[in-house]
């Protein structure tokens, strides 16, 4: 029988390819387990014991040896049977301490039909769980990596990969094509030949292991890496991607070689490398933008082919205002919004479209209500708050904290009038800041005291809003007060946070 556990441990590793360890240790558990059951049906008992086999490797054989961890006390929910007391412990071994294991040969069960079958349960779990950490080892560093596979199925919409042929073995190399991450209305069947891009790799018991997308932004990005050798060499930098899947997408191009045109490298000969992508991206059509530092320079390239008239930018919303001409309003926006969409993905910024005729009424109008703004904060006449509004001054703050000579060379603008209208925008704001200053001082809080602000401001504690982050014992770590009272000064600074809303 010793031989014929060598027989098979060496038959199994051979056929699927996998360590003789993963097959021994199955065994092992396998006998182990039989062990348990026999202990249980001879000492009619509930709980299992502790079984440990070992299997030799030279002959065959086998022991089994039990053990007992030790504790210094038990427990009503303890498995009695698998711990001993420190007491009787000692008895053994007088050298043991709590925590320690106390072992004792014991009789090993034959390795007979039953033993068999639970060892090829074994064995079947243990290769399935290889196989999945391989994959996940394999895989894990080529997430965000184009891999190419064959169609195995079509599953409810969801597409099957076989990426490779791995004869043994217990799973095959499967990744996943959820519906969601399919260009939509593409025709793949069973058979069919297909790249993806590897978006995660999972390692649960069940289901596939391999998340695989066609859809993403990224997917362009490593298929133009594929077919131009200037971006897999960093000649040229694909700074940007948005796509509308299998219609049309938009990508920015960046040239570290100024004799290289990125744009021309990426279309390729005739057009066959940009062609090479859309086909394998079912006929999508790519328009390639020229990457500028300058974001108004990259909308306005991003905006292609419509071509923009004036352009608007209001950094605090990350907002622009784009005009182009009545007849190429619809051009700009596209079909459903596609190209004015297509191109705020691109840049990162809000775009509003209009015509030349719409964005002058709106300046105009703008221009009106900042100038009417700088009349009653600035009190000056409306010719001269209607140049500043003209020059693009929108608050008090700016003129108040822009470069003087930004003011003097406005025409018309000389030293006195420049000087007079910094001084007016400059106490303006300092008024403003003291208001703002005055609602958030600490000692708007009535239940604070003078020493209470000082150890609070000698700890950083500023503002109102600063006492609102804290907790009940953190506000009494800095000030000796009772907990009630440190409980209404925390929610009377938080009454700030609706004010802010």
């Amino acid at each position: 029988m010793n031989k014929e556990i060598l027989l098979i441990i060496d038959t199994v590793s051979n056929e699927k390819n996998v360590d003789r360890e993963i097959i021994i240790d199955a065994m092992e558990n396998a006998l182990a387990s039989a062990v348990k059951k026999k202990y249980k049906l001879d000492k009619k008992t509930q709980d299992e014991i502790d079984v440990d086999v070992s299997i030799n490797q030279d002959d065959g054989s086998y022991t089994t040896t039990r053990k007992w961890e030790v504790v210094d006390e038990m427990l009503v929910d303890d498995e009695y049977e698998k711990k001993m007391l420190i007491e009787f412990a000692k008895e053994k071994n007088p050298d043991i301490n709590v925590g320690d294991y106390i072992t004792e040969e014991i009789d090993s069960v034959e390795f007979g039909r039953i033993v068999a079958q639970t060892a090829k349960q074994n064995i079947v779990a243990s290769l399935k769980a290889a196989e999945r950490n391989r994959i996940v080892d394999l895989y894990s560093p080529r997430i965000s990596e184009l891999l190419f596979g064959i169609v195995r199925r079509v599953d409810k919409n969801n597409v099957f990969l076989d990426l490779n042929s791995n004869e043994g073995s217990s799973l095959s190399d499967e990744a996943m094509i959820l519906k969601e991450n399919l260009i939509p209305r593409e025709n793949i069947k069973p058979g069919d030949r297909i790249r993806g891009y590897l978006m995660d790799v999972q390692s649960e018991l069940r289901g596939p292991q391999l998340y695989i997308s066609r859809k993403c932004p990224e997917f362009l990005i490593e298929l133009f890496r594929l077919e131009v050798p200037e971006v897999g060499q960093g000649i040229i930098e694909i700074l940007g991607a948005a796509r509308d899947p299998g219609l049309r997408a938009k990508i920015a191009v960046k040239s570290n070689d100024p004799k290289l045109d990125a744009i021309g490298a990426c279309v390729g000969m005739r057009g066959s490398r940009v062609q090479s992508v859309s086909n394998e991206l079912a006929g999508e059509r790519i328009d390639i933008i020229p990457w500028d530092e300058d974001p108004a320079k990259f909308v306005i390239n991003a905006m292609s082919p419509a071509e923009v008239l004036s352009i608007v930018v209001d950094e605090t919303s990350k907002t622009m205002d784009i005009a182009v001409a009545e007849e190429q309003l619809s051009q700009a926006i596209g079909r459903g919004g596609q190209n004015v969409r297509l191109a705020s993905e691109l840049t990162g910024w809000n775009l509003n479209v209009m015509s030349k005729d719409d964005a002058d009424d709106k300046n105009t109008k703008e221009e009106e209500e900042t100038a009417i703004k700088f009349q009653n904060e600035l009190n000056v006449d409306n010719d001269i708050a209607k140049i500043l509004a003209e020059e693009g001054f929108t608050t008090i703050d700016e003129i108040a904290l822009c470069e003087i000579e930004e003011l003097e060379n406005i025409s018309g603008f000389d030293d006195d009038l420049v000087s007079e209208l910094r001084k007016r925008a400059i106490d303006e704001h300092d008024k403003k800041q003291k208001e703002i200053d005055d609602k958030s001082s600490l000692k708007n809080l009535n239940e604070l005291t003078a020493d209470h602000i000082t150890l609070l401001e000698n700890n950083d504690i500023l503002t109102i809003s600063d006492v609102a982050d804290l907790s009940i014992d953190e506000l009494l770590d800095y000030i000796e007060i009772s907990n009630e009272t440190a409980g209404k000064i925390i929610m009377k600074a938080r009454e700030s946070w609706s004010v802010e809303e």
